[in-house]
């Protein structure tokens, strides 16, 4: 009997693939950092029993309309907003994401980038390396206080909830909005519930973890931002495309909220030539919310779990519906 192929989209360390060998043929782009090409990715899923994929890979009805063969999406992320996940449902494909075990990594990254926008540390950082740290003054590279302030998060799930547990270490006032009042998380202290109106025009900080979808695609735009307290600094560790990246720019460049620390785009990867980059205000970074060793290793894991369980006729342990 034939084993069942899985075709992996990125190259992953050989002590992640090695236990299941003996299960599986599998096969594997050949790059670490370069992603997969169209044309590959259709030709090994029309043969694959299983997919592993990155969140560059777009897994769209047209690649799902031609895959015979294939019986679960394993998507090495939260989010799986590049696959249609409806189409692949209709197909009897499941789909599977990774939560939970990149929550507090995400939400650690989240934070720091918040610190670093508050505290203007990558410009201050830069200060030195550019050999411009001649003496001291009384407001040379002063930044935010983060301590006392208000936070207001915009989607409290899991990492949502992982955000104002740091928060609270900093003794700030948390809010929430979200699609549904999450009670659990007001009776437990971490965080008040208030109308996005609400939140985002009394908030020191407001930080954007919510999933992308119909209704979240620039749900940061021009209005919002213009609404914001000038000195707001505006956060994105979620999806890029729920902000609008033109207003996010004209705000802080007019000065009608102070800065941004963003880790995702409306189009990714960015090049050094981006308009955000030209802000020293904007705090960029090349989405590492879940970049540490120890949970992209988590995240290889749960993936390669997943796949295993349903080539096994077995309920997957994270699937998305």
């Amino acid at each position: 009997m034939n084993k069942p192929y899985v075709y992996i989209t990125r190259k992953l360390p050989e002590d992640q693939i090695k236990p299941f060998k003996d299960d599986w043929e599998i096969g594997m782009w050949e790059s670490e950092t370069e992603p997969v090409d169209k044309e590959t990715l259709k030709k090994e899923a029309r043969r694959a029993d299983g997919l592993l994929t990155m969140l560059t890979e777009k897994i769209d009805e047209e690649l799902l309309n031609d895959v015979p063969n294939l019986k679960v999406i394993a998507n090495m992320a939260v989010g799986y907003d590049n696959v249609n996940v409806e189409a692949a449902e209709n197909k009897g494909i499941i789909v599977t994401n990774t939560p939970d075990v990149l929550t507090d990594t995400t939400a650690d990254l989240a934070f720091g980038i918040l610190m670093a926008a508050a505290r203007r540390i990558v410009e201050a950082a830069d200060y030195i390396r550019d050999n411009k740290w001649d003496n001291w003054s009384p407001l040379l590279l002063a930044g935010s206080d983060i301590h006392h302030k208000k936070l207001g998060i915009v989607g409290m799930g899991r990492i949502g909830q992982a955000v104002a547990r740091r928060a609270k270490g900093f003794d700030m006032e948390v809010a929430y909005y979200n699609r549904s009042r999450k009670y659990e998380v007001e009776e437990e202290g971490l965080a008040v519930y208030e109308s996005f109106e609400n939140l985002i025009s009394t908030s020191d900080f407001v930080m954007s973890l919510v999933p992308l979808t119909n209704e979240t695609e620039h749900l940061f735009n021009g209005d919002v931002f213009r609404k914001m307290k000038k000195e707001a600094i505006f956060i994105n560790a979620s999806r890029g495309k729920t902000m609008d990246e033109k207003a996010l720019y004209e705000a802080v460049k007019g000065g009608e909220i102070k800065g941004a620390g963003l880790d995702v785009f409306e189009e990714e990867p960015i090049s050094s030539d981006h308009p955000l980059l030209t802000l020293k205000e904007i705090v960029c970074v090349p989405h590492i919310g879940s970049a540490s060793k120890e949970t992209r290793e988590k995240m290889m894991n749960l993936s390669l779990q997943n796949i295993q369980s349903v080539l096994k006729d077995e309920e997957p342990k994270t699937p998305v519906h």
